[in-house]
């Protein structure tokens, strides 16, 4: 196929809104970027600009499509930074292939993504690959007890002697850590000491042989501190509202990111109301829209479906596509806003001959009387 050519097929798929040829267009663009030199590349500009395509694409793209893309850019040395922090904030199943293997997240990267993101997320940072000590210290520093166990598996990491015995004194109190570490490469015979009366039989044994370590001094010693290691379970999973609170700090930093891109537009309302994420359409909209979360809130709550409509025209939102909108979040939302059918019909009358400044104004103003 001639540049010529291929250049026109490009030119096509861009026009087109269509998933498939949205697919069809990024797929076409990371072959280029595979088969060109580095350097060219890796030059600022066009960094920039192959940069700025991505995340226009992406930030509408479907779910199925990011989860591909990510595991096809993953390897890749050539993907501009900005993309790849955009998609490793994203689902765990969209960011685990580009936390796992992407050469772009340097130790900096990682460090900020287990502050920002979810428990799936700081797990898998913890079994990347050659893990920086930098890393290993912040997810010792979190003592998140599954990041810690992940950690634990990880013999590729880059694990101190200090970490070490960190991790050893941690095991006492997480049970799930103590298998991990009794096989870890890095485990000293002082530290299997340690490990020995926290451990179960098989693992008593694999570490007498291992280290030659003297069973009955140590069993001894296991007599004496039975009760204290029958006590040592792992702690509660992790309630359901803290996973919430983390799915939605997620989300808000992934609006933002897509924001200071100049990527955040309203069709993004509608692709997180595809996806099924409710939180993730509320964070957008009041972003978009510069209102408070808690009163866009208060307007899918209530009876009063053309506060949604109000807050939707000032954004920009098409008055054909409002509808779309109030029957999704309605589905996402026990049935609300209220009003049935016909309010929702009503709702649209929202959408007048009027500036979306105004929109803005008069639904902060209805809003604060729900």
């Amino acid at each position: 196929m001639t540049i010529a050519v291929e250049a026109a097929d490009l030119l096509l798929l861009a026009k087109s809104r269509h998933p498939v040829d949205r697919e069809r267009l990024l797929d076409a663009i990371v072959g280029l970027c595979d088969r060109a030199e580095i350097d060219e590349v890796a030059q600022p500009q066009v960094r920039e600009l192959v940069g700025g395509v991505f995340m226009a694409l992406v930030a509408e793209a479907e779910r199925d499509i990011r989860r591909r893309l990510a595991e096809k850019i993953a390897p890749a040395a050539w993907v501009p930074p900005a993309l790849v922090n955009v998609l490793a904030l994203d689902e765990i199943e969209i960011a685990g292939p580009i936390i796992a293997a992407s050469p772009v997240l340097q130790d900096h990267d990682l460090i900020r993504l287990l502050v920002e993101s979810t428990l799936d997320h700081q797990i898998a940072i913890a079994r990347r690959g050659r893990l920086g000590a930098p890393v290993v210290e912040a997810i010792l520093q979190q003592s998140e007890p599954a990041v810690l166990t992940a950690l634990a598996g990880n013999d590729t990491a880059d694990v101190t002697t200090s970490a070490m015995e960190r991790l050893v004194d941690q095991a006492r109190g997480v049970a799930a850590l103590r298998t991990p570490l009794a096989r870890h490469p890095r485990l000293s015979s002082d530290m299997a000491q340690k490990l020995y009366i926290w451990v179960g039989q098989s693992l008593r044994a694999s570490l007498v042989e291992r280290f030659r370590l003297d069973a009955p001094a140590l069993d001894a010693a296991l007599a004496e501190t039975i009760r204290e290691a029958h006590a040592a379970v792992e702690g509660p999973p992790p309630a359901r509202s803290r996973v919430d609170a983390e799915q939605e700090a997620l989300e808000r930093r992934l609006v933002e990111k897509l924001n200071d891109a100049g990527q955040l537009r309203p069709s993004f309302l509608l692709r997180a109301l595809r996806e099924g994420r409710l939180t993730l359409f509320i964070t957008a909209l009041s972003r978009l829209g510069t209102f408070e979360v808690d009163h866009i809130r208060r307007a899918i709550d209530s009876d009063r479906p053309e506060l949604l409509a109000l807050a939707c025209a000032a954004i920009g939102v098409d008055r054909g596509a409002f509808p779309t909108i109030l029957d999704a979040v309605r589905n996402l939302n026990q049935g609300r806003p209220g009003g049935g059918a016909e309010a929702g019909r009503r709702a649209t009358g929202a959408f007048g001959p009027f500036d979306a400044d105004i929109a803005g104004v008069a639904f902060r103003r209805a809003v604060a009387t729900v």
